[in-house]
């Protein structure tokens, strides 16, 4: 989820070092299924950086726990437990965010231990997306000041409370390593001997944050603090949810977009060992079993009988037709400067081109899974989520209960990528559980994952360019056409008709261009639910924007690398990350036959990003990517080990769907439906990944999408480079081996 989800949902609000946009208040009004018609308006609590550190206190708190806030309480033993607002995913931030933690408390961040947030906007609530989601690459952005004045300020009261006992001044004190020192006696004492006393204390608002040049913490490269369960096998998924006397169910769909079901024959189903219950959900039917495989094999002997409704002719060259007849007419303006028709006129050349992106499904390792009980005093929800408040107020909503009485478990997420920014499953759950006495642990197989995603929408681009003599652009004109996800998940983001984070990047692309129209076209593919897919706007945008910019390049003549530094004084930063990743690669180097090398920049998420990917491409048309060389600059690195790996895991992921992946429709259905047409990049595939990170003394960026936003680009211009061949449509396999 990028940061063009919440453009323009509030001009009211400002936070410290706001990386472009800010906003009071998150009104989203969510669909809660993708045929259901369900609608739940949430609108969400303001959380300023004073409101994240006042004090709180929890239920039935002892006086022996300090909890000066909603993130943090220590022991008498001196246990200093974290109260975690995101979710982890593999993108590292339960290292990251207790380091910033820690840095400010002074204890070992490896003695941290962690628990995840209950649902709470009030208190968890991401400053910068405005609810308590984990997305958009915010997680270091949002919680750089909060989460070092919450550490701070428990320090002081620690501080504070020796001082009390030894009759001393506080400045004449000092905290190391979980013990507070006094300086002239050489007294100390540990944490966890100041808890009671530092509880009684009063909360101050706000304090003193160190000075980068004294960071301890921040800066080196910590051991990752959820690796040791997750190799030894304690670490828990939502997957491994297991309450007492757990049911199992698995599901059909409709497997048609827009169907609905008609009847269901379960008799042959239900004789079947360890099949318990056959249940209807809306346009699903679930088979409830005493296992998987119980369960598995009984929606086998299921006889479905579906109403396949109108969109069985629907085909994918129907959707892209959608989107050529519209790209004809003009759209929603994004982006205008200077007087592009104008400038077009007296260019020396023009170019013209249409790229296309199909549709991508989310494929996350962890399968799809969510497990409910519904009881008479509530419902207890077990799932790993990146939007815990959304679920819990939809599943209020589908039972008609206070949302108060959902109680909803969050777990560790085997990869997001956006799909878990949706609650689709989380209703679907909930409405089987309601039918099933106990506890229910609902999982998608892989097939009824990939073909009832909600997909990375299908886009195509118009874009075109005037060169002036010198082949630089004088005019720049880009149409947008494509599905609004926002229109769906945050419909006060959309404004004037323009859907912020279809346009982001595409509508303020890093170069000089002194005549810039952006626009665009929204068209909704039918009933194919779309939704946000890793880097979102700003990947798509990046595709097609540095795609572009190596044409004009070629065009001109002129090096792609020149031409890009020539036009990139406007953005230093950037210019800064590709002279660093050209400098560590073999830029300019004789390629032999069949070799290629490709380039492309990156601004967005508040990081600057530049790369360099080497290629082979053997006469069957085969891509082997060899080596890819990232210069990032993501302003101060909280810890280089996890952004390094967050580019590495990005790369690798952006590959595999530059390659490879598509989704496809045929009679309304989507054509593929497990891995072995689905393809994912294999470990002998993967290539060499160089990461250079630029020493910075700005506000961190974000990191987790950055790296697959640029890849596509830069590989696409590869393949020019060792076949001439553009690559104006995706996946790249297609295009090379057809």
């Amino acid at each position: 989820m990028s940061q063009g989800l919440i453009q323009g949902l509030s001009d009211t609000h400002t936070v410290a070092n706001p990386p472009r946009r800010n906003f009071l208040k998150f009104a989203a009004t969510i669909s809660a299924t993708t045929a259901g018609g369900m609608v739940l308006s949430i609108s969400l609590p303001a959380l300023s950086q004073s409101k994240q550190t006042q004090a709180y206190t929890e239920p039935n708190a002892k006086q022996d726990i300090l909890a000066p806030n909603a993130f943090i309480k220590i022991d008498a033993n001196g246990v200093v437990t974290m109260i975690m607002p995101k979710v982890e995913m593999g993108q590292g931030v339960y290292t990251s965010i207790p380091m910033l933690l820690a840095e400010e408390l002074e204890v070992d961040v490896q003695t941290v231990k962690l628990e995840h947030a209950p649902p709470n906007d009030k208190l968890y609530a991401d400053a910068m997306l405005g609810a308590q989601v984990t997305g958009g690459s915010t997680s270091i952005r949002a919680l750089w000041d909060p989460m070092r004045q919450a550490g701070a300020v428990c320090r002081t009261l620690l501080i504070s409370a020796a001082a009390q006992k030894w009759k001393v001044e506080p400045s004449a004190c000092h905290a190391k390593s979980g013990v507070v020192y006094h300086d002239a006696s050489g007294r100390h004492l540990g944490y966890g001997e100041l808890v009671k006393v530092a509880s009684t204390l009063p909360v101050p608002k706000e304090v003193p944050l160190k000075d980068p040049k004294d960071f301890k913490l921040i800066g080196t490269s910590a051991r990752r603090l959820d690796t040791p369960d997750k190799v030894n096998g304690l670490a828990k998924f939502g997957i491994d949810a297991a309450p007492d006397k757990v049911k199992f169910a698995i599901i059909a769909t409709s497997p048609v977009f827009g169907g609905k079901l008609i009847s269901v024959d379960d008799s042959r189903a239900l004789k079947m060992p360890g099949v318990l219950q056959v249940v209807k959900a809306d346009n699903a039917v679930a088979v409830i079993g005493i296992h998987t495989w119980a369960a598995k094999r009984g929606l086998g002997a299921l006889d479905i009988k579906w109403d396949e409704g109108k969109s069985t002719d629907v085909t994918t060259s129907d959707l892209i037709n959608d989107l050529r007849e519209a790209a004809k007419k003009p759209g929603a303006v994004a982006k205008k400067e200077g007087n592009a028709t104008k400038a077009f006129k007296s260019a020396s050349k023009t170019h013209a081109v249409v790229y296309e992106q199909p549709f991508l499904a989310h494929a996350t390792m962890e399968p799809m899974n969510c497990t409910v009980e519904v009881g008479a005093t509530g419902c207890d929800i077990w799932v790993g989520t990146q939007i815990p408040t959304f679920a819990q107020g939809m599943a209020a909503k589908t039972l008609g209960i206070p949302v108060e009485k959902v109680r909803l478990h969050n777990f560790l997420i085997g990869g997001g990528f956006g799909r878990r920014l949706e609650f689709d499953g989380v209703v679907q759950a909930v409405k089987i559980a309601k039918q099933v006495k106990g506890p229910v642990k609902v999982i998608w197989t892989r097939e009824e994952d990939i073909q009832h995603d909600m997909f990375r929408p299908y886009y195509y681009d118009r874009v075109s360019a005037g060169l002036d003599a010198d082949g630089k652009p004088v005019a720049w004109s880009h149409r947008i056409v494509g599905s609004s996800i926002m229109a769906r998940f945050a419909p006060p983001a959309v404004k004037n008709g323009v859907d912020p984070d279809a346009v982001e990047v595409s509508a303020d692309p890093p170069y000089e261009l002194p005549n810039l129209y952006v626009d665009y076209v929204r068209v909704e593919p039918r009933d194919v639910p779309t939704a946000f897919w890793r880097g979102v706007g700003p990947t798509r945008g990046t595709f097609v924007v540095e795609s572009f910019i190596d044409e004009l390049a070629h065009l001109a003549n002129v090096d792609p690398v020149k031409y890009r530094l020539d036009l990139l004084d406007k953005t230093p930063r950037l210019k800064t990350a590709l002279q660093t990743a050209v400098s560590k690669s073999d830029w300019g180097q004789p390629l032999a036959k069949g070799k290629g090398r490709g380039v492309s920049v990156m601004h967005a998420f508040g990081t600057f990003l530049a790369m360099v990917v080497d290629i082979t491409v053997n006469d069957q048309g085969e891509v082997k990517v060899d080596r890819v060389v990232s210069a990032v600059d993501c302003g101060l690195t909280v810890n280089p080990n996890t952004v390094i790996a967050q580019i590495e895991g990005g790369i690798i992921f952006g590959l595999t769907a530059v390659l490879h992946n598509e989704i496809t429709i045929k009679h309304g259905r989507v054509e593929q439906n497990n891995f072995s047409d689905y393809r994912i990049m294999r470990i002998n595939e993967a290539p060499a990944i160089d990461v250079h990170l630029i020493k910075s003394a700005e506000a961190p960026g974000g990191i987790g999408e950055p790296g697959t936003a640029a890849i596509g680009a830069a590989l696409a211009n590869a393949v020019f480079s060792a076949t001439g061949k553009r690559i104006r449509k995706l996946p790249i396999g297609n295009q090379l081996q057809a």
